[in-house]
């Protein structure tokens, strides 16, 4: 037997059926029509909000990392509760634009193309510059729009996020400008002419360690102070990251946001008094989004083999590629999963729930135990609000896409909004 994470507050003392803002998974297979099927609670997303807003200290933004979920209607959602969004190509962009106009964007990530760069100088976004490359070409194309773009310069700290799950800093890389080209780059953007934006930040994500999130934004503002003042300017806005992790694992412990929070208005007071008058924000997607999603399959076959059970359902890594294993995790271990209409029932059968996939990679929980589950139960793969179905190959094998379904609206509980 392998254990599996702990299954999110929201759900974890459920008995009988599963419920899920407010209705049954019954209910929700009903309204998608088929398995498989995302639903994702937006009441679970709107308390997260809530909760890091009330541990922020007063004026820290918060921004939405638009990868970790880009569901049209979450991003919709999501755009009159958080201060600004950040994207990673044209065509969230193009999504964002349709979706949350008028609010503030900042466009990251290495290999812009010149026509995304186009496209974000002309929508006024401000792109977090990766490189001196990308510096020239963004200047280039805004003379030949007429348009001053707006520039960030996204560095490359000399320190990393201790305990993330993808490191970010300390360490040479395709994201960011190393710190110390820093300054001389934004003076290059002064004299053209730019609109210099600020300084975007980023060391780490996914980390639960709250004391090595507070060392890592103290040193944040240090590094910010520092550049402020070899600039010889103060940056219009510090974008301080991320990189609060949410627990999939056993063992898994959440982040104090709390406690960050605290750590961080002191750490503010204290800031170099060349970032008086700078604006901060934090970068989160994982952490406001990743518990409110359950991801719905059902078993199409029991069997056994070699003395284990396997479970095979409809649904599988093309869709939840992150579940499986095989999106970062060096070593599998097993997302929380239930048996939907079991909930809170003793564990009493040692299982594999594999995908319908023609590939061994394709498992969803791995000799995990459960309650007995036949050929029609659903299973319920939990924490699949962040880098699920964006972030699995779709394509693979040519199965059809799974619906996806946004609910829990707190001004409108019984709106369904569907992919």
């Amino acid at each position: 037997m392998k254990p599996m994470g702990p299954i999110p507050p929201a759900f974890a003392d459920q008995h009988g059926d599963l419920v899920i803002a407010g209705k049954t998974w019954a209910d929700w297979i009903e309204k998608a029509g088929d398995t498989p099927l995302f639903i994702y609670d937006f009441g679970i997303v709107a308390a997260q909000i809530a909760a890091l807003r009330a541990a922020l200290p007063a004026g820290v933004g918060i921004h939405y990392a638009v990868k970790a979920n880009p569901f049209a209607p979450l991003v919709r959602a999501i755009a009159p509760l958080v201060d600004g969004l950040d994207i990673a190509s044209a065509g969230e962009l193009t999504l964002v634009s349709r979706e949350a106009p008028g609010l503030p964007v900042s466009f990251a990530g290495p290999g812009k193309r010149d026509d995304a760069l186009v496209a974000a100088i002309t929508a006024g976004v401000t792109i977090n510059l990766e490189s001196a490359g990308e510096a020239t070409r963004s200047l280039a194309l805004g003379d030949r729009l007429g348009i001053a773009p707006r520039l960030a310069v996204r560095v490359n700290p000399s320190f990393e996020l201790r305990g993330s799950g993808m490191r970010m800093g300390g360490r040479a890389s395709p994201f960011g400008v190393d710190a110390e080209a820093v300054p001389a780059l934004v003076a290059m953007i002064q004299r053209a002419g730019a609109e210099w934006r600020g300084l975007h930040i980023f060391a780490g994500s996914q980390t639960l360690d709250t004391a090595a999130i507070i060392d890592s934004q103290a040193a944040t503002l240090a590094l910010a102070g520092d550049l402020a003042d070899r600039i010889g300017a103060t940056p219009p806005l510090v974008n301080l990251g991320g990189g609060f992790g949410i627990p999939y694992f056993p063992g898994d412990r959440p982040v104090d946001v709390t406690a960050i929070g605290c750590a961080l208005g002191d750490a503010l007071a204290s800031a170099s008094a060349s970032l008086t008058g700078a604006s901060y924000a934090v970068e989160l997607g994982r952490w406001l989004v990743g518990t409110c999603g359950v991801y719905l399959t059902r078993v199409i076959d029991r069997k056994e083999s070699r003395g284990e059970t396997f479970l095979v359902t409809d649904g599988g890594l093309h869709h939840q590629l992150a579940a499986s294993g095989n999106f970062g995790t060096v070593v599998r271990r097993n997302y929380p999963v239930a048996v939907t209409h079991r909930m809170g029932e003793p564990a009493v059968d040692m299982v594999t729930v594999v995908g319908c996939l023609c590939t061994p990679l394709d498992r969803l929980a791995d000799q995990v135990t459960l309650p007995q589950a036949e050929p029609g139960d659903v299973i319920a793969v939990f924490l699949a609000g962040a880098y699920g179905l964006s972030a699995s190959p779709t394509a693979f094998l040519g199965h059809p896409l799974p619906t996806e379904l946004l609910a829990g609206l707190p001004d409108n509980p019984n709106a369904i909004f569907t992919s």
